[in-house]
């Protein structure tokens, strides 16, 4: 899921880890079966997204083409099934020693294609503040994202 940000931070304890003004704040759910060529194709994605406004028009920048910076969170409970009972069921979930890889690659390839990346810490009981600008969400699925792509 991302979110078009005016600014955004993230705590752990009492220590600010990271923060960015605008652009995008990416929390990053690993699903069983994700790897390292999903992180790499949902980032190329992500780089390429025009949400960014031109003037008026609404949606017609990158957040490469705005020099807008990424934050990018690992976000375990995105993986959370509440289609049964009342509590999240967390079965399709990857497990901590993959899924910590796989957002490190993620936030390497933003990287790799120029864009300023500050990260979360993985596995952390986080703060996460955000001024969602639009507002603008986006859910982005790994297999709604071809490997062509």
């Amino acid at each position: 899921m991302l979110q078009r940000v005016s600014g955004a931070s993230v705590v752990v304890g009492d220590d600010c880890i990271a923060s960015i003004g605008h652009g995008l704040v990416v929390l990053v759910g690993v699903q069983d079966g994700d790897d390292l060529a999903v992180a790499r194709r949902m980032a190329s994605k992500v780089a390429r997204l025009r949400v960014f406004a031109n003037g008026e028009r609404g949606f017609d920048r990158t957040v490469s083409e705005v020099e807008g910076a990424v934050l990018v969170v690992s976000q375990f409970t995105l993986m959370g099934d509440v289609r049964r009972g009342n509590r999240p069921s967390w079965t399709g979930a990857a497990a901590p020693g993959v899924a910590a890889p796989v957002v490190e690659a993620f936030a390497e390839a933003l990287e790799t294609a120029g864009i300023e990346v500050q990260r979360g810490r993985f596995g952390a009981m986080m703060d996460v503040a955000l001024v969602n600008d639009g507002p603008v969400t986006l859910v982005l699925e790994s297999d709604e994202v071809a490997p062509s792509a």
